[in-house]
């Protein structure tokens, strides 16, 4: 009798193990989604370095990566060509877009705290008298980049604001190095990065600094990272140093 009870018990008992090893597979976790950043297609170093179709490298793809790593997700970087940005972050083809302020991007974005610091600055060449200020600058041709606009400039040179565009902030910079222009408009990141490279080595009276800027980062309405994360990743990068490490990479 103590026998057939024994055999029966473990009859039960390799019953429960079976059902149990059914079920199991059934309620395992489906893994969690990339983080899909966009990035303009036209972007240079030091912002990226874009190949094809992948970003390889720069300061947007290091801070992806970060703020991913800070999510608990990997990253994914899509390039995308500027004037597509928009619709493309409103229609989910991804979740973020960084080193952008809400004035320039329109959508129904939200928007991170401002963290991600540069300057906009009037370069001048040493061959040429140093500007006092924006005003003397009254009819000369300045240096810029076609498709951005430079508002404080515009507001204190109105109709005497000469534009002279390039495609981009290097061949601006390089406009300058060859004596086409005398001053030019640029982001000091862009400047630093490539005088640091050897790629720019004119001599340049101080820099006129004509504004400061704190970038954000522009959440897709369809992203499944939550805007209050998305800020936590953001402070602990600011206050742990790793944003200024990032930063200091590309100086």
């Amino acid at each position: 009798m103590f026998s057939a009870w024994r055999r029966w018990g473990w009859g039960v008992q390799g019953g429960l193990s079976a059902l149990l090893l059914c079920v199991l597979p059934s309620v395992r976790a489906e893994p969690v989604r990339p983080l899909l950043m966009l990035v303009e297609n036209s972007a240079l170093m030091p912002q990226a370095r874009i190949e094809g179709d992948r970003v390889v490298e720069g300061l947007h793809l290091d801070l992806g990566q970060a703020l991913a790593r800070r999510l608990g997700r990997e990253l994914v970087a899509r390039p995308v060509p500027r004037k597509r940005l928009a619709e493309a972050l409103q229609r989910g083809e991804g979740d973020l877009l960084c080193d952008y302020q809400s004035d320039w991007l329109p959508g129904a974005f939200a928007w991170s705290r401002p963290f991600l610091p540069d300057q906009a600055l009037l370069v001048s060449a040493a061959t040429a008298p140093a500007p006092a200020g924006l005003a003397a600058l009254a009819g000369q041709p300045v240096g810029t980049v076609r498709g951005y606009v430079y508002p404080e400039v515009a507001d204190a040179l109105r109709a005497a604001f000469i534009r002279d565009d390039a495609p981009d902030a290097v061949a601006n910079l390089q406009k300058l190095e060859l004596g086409r222009i005398k001053h030019a408009l640029t982001g000091r990141r862009v400047l630093e990065y490539q005088q640091r490279i050897g790629r720019f080595r004119l001599a340049l009276h101080t820099p006129l600094v004509v504004s400061e800027v704190m970038a954000q980062c522009a959440l897709s309405p369809s992203s499944p990272v939550g805007l209050a994360a998305l800020n936590a990743a953001i402070q602990g990068l600011v206050s742990d140093g790793e944003l200024s490490r990032l930063l200091a990479r590309y100086r």
